[in-house]
């Protein structure tokens, strides 16, 4: 009887296995034949049956079309690093404090200011008897001109990457006093797989910012750049290219188009260095832009690239916020005197700059020239296509107090700097997944649903991240055949926290084929599970903290919709 029981649990076992294999032989003979898109979508059509998703009715609320002030959504000072802090004692001491761009002013390879103020400081310098010392605040250039034009800050020095920044403040009507025309001399560049700077040399007679273009708007290489409201290089490398479809004048109707052709075959503008230096070591660009100095201090960029100048010189300028004191004033022409001399330049040689680079471009950009072409950008980066986007919200129980109420003031804020020929729905999900609103026009009425919808949020449950991920891609794909002319896009704003429902490597099957770019914004966040989804598709990752969330949002917004 025993025998006989057994061998009927070995039969069974051997029926479920034949089961199993035939299945799993279906499964596979399913795929043979279909392009990675088809399987994506198939997958991706699975998924979506064990997901609960609920529709949510939209409503209306009142919306006020008055803009947040910048100063209002630049965060406190305190979030930019003092990586030098002078002795601020007024009664015994006089101290400037000096805006720097951040490859001067932090550590390592980027010290050299830095280390200079910290030198002088230990000097014994004095002025009318007290101690004389300098801070530097580490700050992007762009992030800084914000702050001085804002007045949300100004410090009593300035020393941006380049003179753009400048002439964009003054154009604002920013009172600026040149020190010097430079403290260390920098150069903006592009960097070249050395395979492509080959082919380029080989088929337009010399690899330069020229070759590039043309070769990006042929669609022959991938290109990379950063976000050019941020970044200097990026900026500079934006004015050079309207500059080459026309070089009267960079915001004719010719530069315009010669510019959406480079733009149709850009794969993305990088949120920020790190992305792009990412995108490049996964082989996905074959040139990006970088400063010289950087590129001088790194020595696998220098063995597996050709650096080529472009644009206006990175000349690292020093200029005084307005007017100061006497007392200041000779500390400044003190220190200025100390960063220039013999001593300190040779130490600068040291840190990559001062490197005899050539600029090429001669042009002197005005400032309104600069602030209209950072506006011809945003409305032309996607070559004239609309964008549709999806906003994935995370509203269960450990979004709940802080993190959800800073989620829905940067969300409705944000909402102010995302053009109204883009396409924008909504998706909260906890335990579940709710459409709270579906994709259309962000037309005054959408934008009434959106702000209502996000009010009316609140936060419980578990966090069903991946699930909401494969619903909001499901209305990415439904929308873009309504609208096959434009760029899919996905913002998920979470606290990282996945304990339910599908997985990451279910998304990466999804999404990596279809190409949607997963932005994800991390509110008191498990960072390192957002950087992975973002990392699917070269997308940028942000911790947006309590106190400068707007302000992320408003950067994300203003650079991809």
């Amino acid at each position: 009887m025993g025998k006989e029981n057994n061998a009927k649990k070995t039969f069974l076992i051997l029926i479920v296995i034949f089961l199993l294999i035939v299945i799993a032989g279906i499964s596979i003979t399913q795929q043979i034949g279909k392009t990675p898109e088809e399987k994506s979508l198939g997958y991706l059509k699975s998924y979506l049956k064990k997901i609960d998703v609920t529709n949510s009715t939209p409503t209306k609320s009142k919306l006020t079309l008055e803009q947040t002030s910048l100063k209002d959504e630049l965060p406190d000072i305190d979030e930019y690093e003092l990586t030098v802090r002078g002795n601020e004692d007024s009664d015994t001491c006089v101290n400037v404090e000096i805006f720097s761009s951040p490859e001067k002013a932090g550590d390592g390879p980027d010290a050299w200011l830095k280390e200079t103020a910290e030198n002088f400081n230990r000097s014994g310098f004095t002025v009318n008897g007290k101690e004389a010392t300098v801070s530097v605040r580490n700050i992007s250039s762009g992030d800084a001109v914000d702050y001085i034009v804002s007045g949300k800050y100004v410090p009593e020095l300035f020393a941006p990457s380049n003179e753009l920044w400048i002439a964009m403040a003054q154009a604002q009507s920013v009172n600026l006093i040149k020190i010097t025309d430079s403290l260390v001399q920098n150069t903006a560049g592009i960097l070249i797989s050395q395979s492509t700077y080959k082919t380029l040399e080989s088929k337009y007679g010399k690899a330069d910012l020229a070759a590039v273009v043309q070769a990006t708007s042929n669609g022959e290489i991938s290109f990379g750049y950063t976000n050019p409201y941020a970044s200097s290089t990026g900026l500079n490398l934006l004015l050079s290219t309207l500059s080459y479809f026309d070089s009267e004048n960079p915001l004719s109707d010719k530069a315009k188009e010669g510019f959406q052709k480079f733009q149709e075959n850009i794969p993305f503008v990088s949120y920020n260095t790190m992305q792009m230096r990412s995108a490049a070591e996964s082989g996905s660009l074959d040139a990006f832009i970088m400063e010289y100095q950087t590129y001088a201090n790194d020595a696998t960029l220098k063995n597996n690239y050709t650096f080529i100048p472009f644009g206006v010189p990175h000349n690292n300028p020093l200029y005084a916020c307005g007017q100061v004191t006497q007392e200041k004033a000779d500390l400044i022409e003190a220190f200025t005197k100390y960063a220039l001399d013999s001593r300190q330049q040779s130490s600068a040689k040291n840190f990559g700059f001062n490197q005899n680079q050539v600029s090429p471009d001669k042009i002197n950009y005005d400032g309104n020239t600069i602030l209209q072409a950072q506006q011809l950008w945003k409305e032309e980066k996607d070559s004239g296509k609309p964008i549709i986007a999806v906003f994935v919200a995370d509203v269960s129980g450990s979004m709940s107090g802080t993190p959800l109420s800073n989620l829905k003031k940067s969300l409705i804020n944000g909402g102010q700097y995302i053009n109204k020929n883009n396409y924008i729905g909504l998706v909260s999900y906890s335990s579940d997944v709710t459409i709270e609103l579906p994709i259309n026009q962000f037309d005054i009425n959408q934008r009434s649903y959106f702000n209502s919808a996000i009010q009316n949020l609140s936060a419980s449950g578990n966090t069903a991240t991946f699930d909401a991920i494969m619903v909001a891609t499901n209305m990415l794909l439904e929308k873009k055949q309504e609208v096959p002319d434009s760029k899919m896009i996905m913002f998920v704003l979470s606290d990282g926290e996945t304990n339910t429902g599908c997985e990451l490597s279910d998304v990466t099957k999804v999404v990596r084929n279809l190409e949607i770019p997963i932005y994800t914004i991390g509110y008191n966040a498990d960072i390192s599970a957002l950087t992975d989804i973002s990392s699917i598709n070269e997308a940028a990752s942000i911790n947006a903290d309590s106190e400068d969330v707007i302000y992320q949002l408003r950067n994300l917004f203003n650079s991809n919709l």
